[in-house]
Parts: C-alpha cells; structure tokens; sequence
C-alpha cells in the first residue's frame, strides 16, 4: 500500500508552515488522502491524482514536490531525496494505472463504439502496460518512511503543540481525538460515547490480530473513512502494547536503548497530552458559554410576570448594544491599527531599501579595499610565495566550487529524468483523449449527414403531398401545408429552443451566398431546402475520406507551377484558405497587371461620365441577389464593384459594358476581395479566356458558341437531343447565360465556384464540359416528361436540383472524354462562317426590303 508520512505546505489562513500530514493512497478513485496521524479514521482532505502533474523543482530544497489539480496546487516535502523520487514514480504509476483501467471500462460499456467502417480504424485502444521507457530508474522503497511499518512509527515531530492541527477542520479533528482517546483506554464502551464510534473487542491473540490485518489491507469506505476492520487492528496493537512502538521496546536488548525509546514515548505522549489539554480548554470554553445561555433562557422561562421577562429583555438589549459599541470601538481601533501598520511597513519597506543601497555601497567599497590589499601585499611579498598561496587557496576553491557543481548536475539530472517522465506520460494521456475525440467526431459528422438524408427524404415526400393536395381532402390540405411551413422553419426554431443543432444548415456559406434561397414560391422553397440538406449531407460524407486528404495535398504545393498535377488538384476544386491564391496566380500568369493602371482609370472615370454609366446603376441592384454582400443598395461591396465595372470600360472601349460583366465582376470580388485584383480578373476572363466579340454588341461569338453546344449535344447525348427535338425545346434559350455569365445564378455557390477553379486554368472548354454534365446529370428525370411547357419549367430550376458536385465533375472530366480543344476550334469556325453567311443575307434581304419600300412611296 502507498502510504505515509509528509509535510504539506499550508497556503491558507493564519498559519502557514510545514504540518506533518499522514498519507494514503485510495486506488477505487484515483485520491490521496491525508490525515493528521496514521491513528486517526476521518481524513482531512484529499487531493484527486486522475487529472493531476507531478513536479520537482531542485530549487524548492531537498525533498520538495508538487502536485498541481485543475484546482490548486499541492506542494509536499518528503523526509529525503530518495523518499520524494518513490512518492513521485508512485503516484505516476498509480495515476497511469487508473486511467488506463477507466478508458478500458469505457470501451468495454460501447462508449467509443462506431458502427461506420471508415471511422473503425480512428477508434482508441489503450496499451495494458506501460512502455518501459528508462527515463527514471525504479527508486527503491525507503521502509522508513512509506508503508505500513511507517504507521507504527511516531509522528514527525513539531515545535508547538498547535502547530499540527488543522484550524480549517476543526470538527474532524475532534472526531479524531476522541477516537484515539476512546481506542487508547479499554474502560470506554462502544456506545458510550457522544460522537457514536463503534468499536469492536480486540482478538485474544497476535495470530489473529496477524489474520485480520490479512484480510483488510488498509481498508478504505467511499467517503474516505478508514473501515470499521482497520479501526479494528489499530485499535487491537493501541490495546495491547499500551502505547505506540512497543514492538521495537521488546526487539532491544541493551538496557540504554530501551530507555532511549522510553524516553521518546515519552515526549511523544507529553505533546500529545498537550495538545489534548489544549482541545479540553477549548471545549470547556464552548460548554460554559452553552450553560450560561441555558441559564438565562431558563430565567426567562420561569419568570412568573411579564415585568420580570421584560427586564430580562431588556438586560440583554443593554447587554447587545454595550457588546455592539465595544465591536464598533474594537473594529474603529483595528482599521487604526492596520492604518499605523501600512504606515510602519512602508516606512520599513524604505529603511529596507535605505540599508540594501548602503550594504551595496559597502559592498563596493569593501571590494575596492580588497583589491588595494591584495595589490599592496602582491607588491610587499614575496612573488613565488604569493603565487604558491595563491594557487593552494584557488584549487580548494576550485575544488569546493567542482563538488557544488557535481550535486547540482547530479540533482538537475534526476529533475530532469522524472520530467521527462511525466511528460512523455501526460503527452500519451492527451494523444489518447485527442484520438478519441477524433473519433467521436467522425462518428457525430456521420450522424449528422445520415440525418441531414432523412430530412431531405422527409422534405422530398411533403413535396409529393404538395403536389398532390389539389386532390385531397380540405383537412389533409391544411395538415400537408403546416407540415410544409413547419419544416422550413426547423433551422429558426432549433437554433434559437437549443444552443447545438445536429443538422442546422447555416444562412450563408463562406462568400455570402445564401444556402437556402428566399423564393416566393413555396414549391422552390421546398427544393432549395432540399438541395441545401443534400449538399451538407455530402459535405459530411466526403470530409474525411475525399475533403482532407485534398487539403492536405494543397498544403503541401509551395510554389504554383502548371503542371497535371496542379490541374488535377484544380479540377477537384481549390480549397477555401488556397482559392484566393490561386486565382490571383492564374489571373497575373496570363494578364500582367500594369501598375497604377486601374488608379488612372478610376480618375479618368470620376472626371468624365461615360456613356455606359446608366446601365451599370441599374444592373448593380440585380447582382447576386442571393448573396448579403450584393443584396442590398448599401451593401458594402457594391461600390466597389460600381468602381470595377466603370473602369473596365474606360479600359476596352470596343466593348464598354455588357449585361453579364457584373456578375463575373462580383464573384471575382467576392473570393479576391481586393478591387484591382477583381479589375484585373475582369480582364483576364473578357480578353484571354473569352473569344473575341464574345461581349459585343452582336453578341456574334456567344450564338456561335450555342451551335456548337447543341452539335456536342446531339454526340454525347442522343437520346436527349432526341427528345428535345420532338417536343421542340431550343436549348439555347436555357444554355445562353450559361456560357455569358459561366453559371452564375444558375449553379450553387459550392458548385460554381469549383466550376470556375477549372474555367480560370482551362478555358471556355470547361463550360461546354460541365453544360454537357448538368443535362447528363439530370438525363433521366428530363426524358420523363412528355410535355413541352413542363419540360421548359424543368429546365428554369433543374440546375438548381444538383446536390453532389464530385459526382458532377467525374461526368464533366471522366464520361464525356474525349473532348479535344481542337475539336472546339474546327467547330467554332465552322459555324462561325455559316452565321456570318445568314447574317448578311439577313442584311441583304433587310437592304432590298427597305429599297422596295422606298420605291413603293407613302
């Protein structure tokens, strides 16, 4: 058993020295309690060692450590070095233990379970034993000090006889007098007593007083308290020797020694009957102070009159408001005294300083003196004797010095071992807390996207019921509508009933975009909140597996260079912290920006209106509506994309401003958030990805580019083509604004900011790519409907039905290969030169009309 006697270091109330303390260790909680003797059977507190430290610190002296608690801190002084070392390996032994065996009961109950098999490899598993690390030999145990045979031993001990008792328990230290006082006289009974300590007879014989201490082996209750059975045993070795240590009296054979350890009994029993006496005259003042009030309130009970309780009454108000005015007087002359007293310490704090500056001055002094002495006797004797003095008192110096520093090394090395030790221990204590709480998020990210499917399937089904209650009853109308308003309200309704929601799906993301956006209709409210559920739901699924090994990829690139590599990582979509960075990158690689340019522009703009200034106003409010940075007239980004959109006008007059530039300026802002590097974005995207007359006035590019869409359209998916051609559905009227404004309003911000990651480092070929995956995408769903109206409203949401990007862009990039850019090239110019040719036939017959016109007269 880990038990024994230390001093601990009181840090509250009036007294703070060194109290001997006795310790033991209870191994069912992880504490070490502490006594005042080993005799006594309630402790005075207990120190919890499952979240504790262990320190030793050279400097404190020999045999000073510490035990720091979330609480407090704890600072014991052992009787030796060697004591102190056992104590600490002990305790870190103990504490390894319990921990160990509480995370296995853990395990063993299911806690840390996880029914998910990619989170299986991440669940915690303790080690059974510690790894044999030789940072600290084991410290052999010093008998004299720690165990049991130290309980037999006397108490260290200490100058007064009140130096030892616990002023902050004063009720446990009565208890426990009573009791050693009650177990040391055979008279007492075992109920006679007012404090109702049990006791039992002591056995007729050592053997079994030897069985008895066999079985209990320091016994401990729950609440500290020593069992009734070790009661027992000390009670029984109190009896039956008379005194403590009656044991080393009969090992002694020298008649000297007998009466040395007689004379130590002794003084030991002379202190004790001291301080027994001290706790006697203490409840004797309790117990006369107790009869005095007993006696008034008898007089008071037995007084036959009224007058006669009314003079007692009033006595003892005369005797309240002397006690009161002597109070007052006594606290009047305390607040003086501690006024004289603050004035005398700082009058000493000065005299202080005074005699620490003149103790300098004459240490300076005394200095300067010695130097003279020494140069003046230098001078006067002898010069090989004064070396030969002079070298005999150097090397005992030098030696004294060489043996202070080889008990410091020596001492600083076993500070340093057992540091080492308790680090690498605490060190392996957190890592296995941080891997469990690693699991345990997985297993919650797990549960979460599993809810967030069940509320989207829940969402799906109320749709299907909306769509079918024009042919249910009035009730069932009603009922499917509140349930309808009632699940678009969950996110509002949790966040503010609970501060933790396990699905919450948050207003905006990142950019500011929102995640549910606000239709007036209640249909598309539905399926945004539907989309939104998907996509955290898949954001979930793929954080660990997909997301952070991603992450980890594009921390790893220092410096951006192309490579298939780097398109790879681009195509799977550019990280949140690295985007800015590497649009940045990809938009200076291929558009040099020009310094001081889009200042001179800016001016330019302040001193002359040009004429593309009106339309610019009147589109900037219908710029990312759904986005709280654009959403309204004073958001704080739409200046700045006012100042964007007037200097890329100024800066390519051929094209000034075209509805759309708005919209690719605006997300440029948002992810670069500096203006001139959105001004310069701007320009990369119309002059270098763009083809010429992409944004002109005929637009004459962009109607090339819907040829083509629909050629590539009518290969990669015939069946869909197929279909649009029988219930004549023009495609463009849809795909138009796709390829003007690179899917903004029509994708989520999710999605359409990975689209862009790859149209930035591609090219235009990633529109075509990712406009032939959204009908892929959706292919199934589109050839279902058999009607040309439904077919066009379809098509006015379904991008907006797109919940799994990775899915999106392994159709994009994988099932559409091979889609060469030469392929595009031929394509473009082809048709190119077809519209070119209808356009001026156009013009010719335009040209003839208005002849025919004009010849024809009004």
């Amino acid at each position: 058993k880990l038990c024994g006697y230390l001093n601990k270091l009181g840090i509250k109330g009036p007294i703070k020295t060194w109290k001997s303390r006795w310790f033991f260790y209870d191994e069912n909680k992880c504490r070490l309690l502490y006594y005042r003797t080993a005799q006594d059977i309630n402790p005075l507190g207990s120190i919890d060692l499952s979240s504790a430290s262990f320190d030793c610190k050279m400097e404190n002296g020999e045999g000073v450590f510490e035990i720091r608690t979330p609480s407090r801190a704890f600072i014991l002084k052992a009787i030796s070095k060697q004591a102190m070392m056992y104590w600490l390996q002990q305790l870190q032994m103990r504490r390894w233990e319990f921990c160990n065996s509480y995370m296995k009961n853990l395990k063993s109950n299911g806690v840390l379970s996880c029914s998910f098999a990619f989170v299986s490899y991440f669940v915690f598993t303790f080690v059974d034993v510690v790894d044999n690390e030789d940072f600290l030999p084991l410290v052999k145990t010093p008998t004299e000090a720690v165990g049991l045979k130290a309980a037999s031993l006397p108490a260290p001990q200490t100058s007064t006889a009140l130096q030892n008792i616990s002023l902050k328990h004063p009720w446990t230290e009565i208890q426990n007098t009573v009791y050693n006082i009650c177990g040391s006289k055979q008279l007492w009974g075992s109920n006679e007593n007012v404090f109702s300590f049990e006791f039992q007879e002591h056995p007729e014989s050592v053997d079994e007083q030897q069985e008895a201490e066999g079985e209990v082996k320091e016994e401990t209750l729950e609440d500290g308290r020593v069992g009734p059975r070790l009661n027992w045993i000390r009670k029984a070795r109190w009896m039956n020797s008379g005194f403590p240590g009656s044991e080393e009296l009969s090992r002694e054979k020298n008649s000297a020694d007998k009466v040395s350890v007689l004379q130590q009994q002794i003084l030991t029993l002379t202190e004790e009957v001291k301080s027994q006496k001290e706790l006697v005259k203490l409840l004797h003042k309790a117990l006369e102070a107790a009869q005095q009030e007993k006696r008034v309130s008898s007089i008071y009970l037995t007084a036959a009159e009224d007058k006669d309780r009314l003079e007692l009454v009033r006595h003892k108000v005369r005797q309240i408001a002397d006690l009161t005015s002597r109070l007052e007087a006594l606290e009047q002359e305390k607040k003086e005294l501690e006024q004289i007293l603050t004035l005398r310490d700082s009058h000493i704090q000065e005299l202080k300083e005074h005699v620490q500056l003149l103790m300098e001055k004459n240490h300076a002094k005394q200095e300067v003196i010695m130097t003279l002495t020494e140069q003046m006797a230098r001078e006067l004797s002898d010069p090989l004797q004064e070396a030969n003095t002079i070298t005999v008192e150097t090397l005992y110096k030098q030696q004294e010095e060489i043996e202070h520093l080889k008990d410091d090394i020596d001492a600083y090395k076993t500070q340093n071992q057992f540091l080492n030790s308790e680090i690498h221990q605490v060190t392996r204590l957190w890592t296995s807390v941080a891997e469990n709480e690693k699991s345990l998020l997985m297993k919650c990210a797990c549960l979460q996207a599993r809810n967030c499917q069940m509320e989207s399937k829940y969402l799906t089904v109320l749709r299907k019921l909306q769509e079918a209650v024009p042919g249910l009853p009035n009730s069932h109308a009603e009922l499917v509508k509140n349930l309808i308003q009632e699940a678009l309200q969950w996110d509002v309704k949790e966040e503010g009933e609970e501060g933790f929601n396990l699905n919450s799906v948050s207003e905006y993301d990142e950019y500011g975009f929102m995640t549910v956006p606000d239709y007036e209709i209640e249909d598309w409210k539905l399926l945004a909140k539907i989309q939104a559920l998907e996509i955290k739901s898949n954001k979930l699924r793929s954080q660990e597996i997909v997301e952070k090994p991603l992450r980890d990829r594009w921390n790893s690139i220092g410096e951006l260079n192309p490579s298939a590599e780097l398109k790879s990582l681009i195509r799977s979509g550019i990280p949140v912290e690295h985007r800015q960075r590497v649009w940045r990158w990809l938009a200076s690689r291929h558009c040099s920006p020009v310094p001081g340019h889009y200042q001179r522009l800016l001016e330019q703009s302040r001193g002359t209106e040009h004429p593309a200034c009106r339309q610019i106003e009147l589109d900037l409010p219908r710029t990312l509506t759904n986005n709280k940075h654009f959403s309204s007239p004073t958001s704080q980004l739409i200046p700045r994309l006012r100042r964007v959109l007037l200097a890329f006008s100024w800066h390519n007059p051929a094209i000034g401003y075209c509805q759309g530039l708005n919209r690719l300026a605006a997300v440029a802002l948002l992810v670069l958030e500096d203006e001139e590097s959105a001004f310069w974005c701007l320009v990369y995207i119309v002059e270098n990805l763009m083809p010429a007359d992409y944004y002109s006035d005929t637009l004459i590019t962009s109607q090339v580019d819907q040829r083509v869409f629909k050629d590539f359209l009518s290969e990669k998916l015939p069946r869909l083509m197929a279909h649009f051609e029988r219930y004549r559905i023009d495609v463009s009227l849809i795909t138009f604004n796709w390829f003007l404004v690179a899917f903004v309003d029509s994708l989520v911000s999710d999605i359409l900011l990975r689209v862009w990651d790859a149209f930035l480092y591609e090219g235009t070929k990633v529109i075509f790519r990712y406009a032939l995956a959204i009908f892929k995408y959706n292919e199934e769903e589109i050839l279902r409907i058999h009607d040309s109206v439904e077919i066009y409203q379809y098509l006015r949401f379904f991008t907006r039905m797109i919940t799994d990007g990775r899915k999106l862009m392994n159709i994009a990039f994988n099932d559409l290969n091979p889609f060469p850019m030469k392929l595009l090239r031929n394509r473009r110019s082809m048709h190119r030169e077809e519209l070119e040719a209808e356009l001026c036939e156009l013009e010719q017959i335009k040209a003839a009309y208005v002849k025919e016109r004009a010849e024809q007269g009004p």
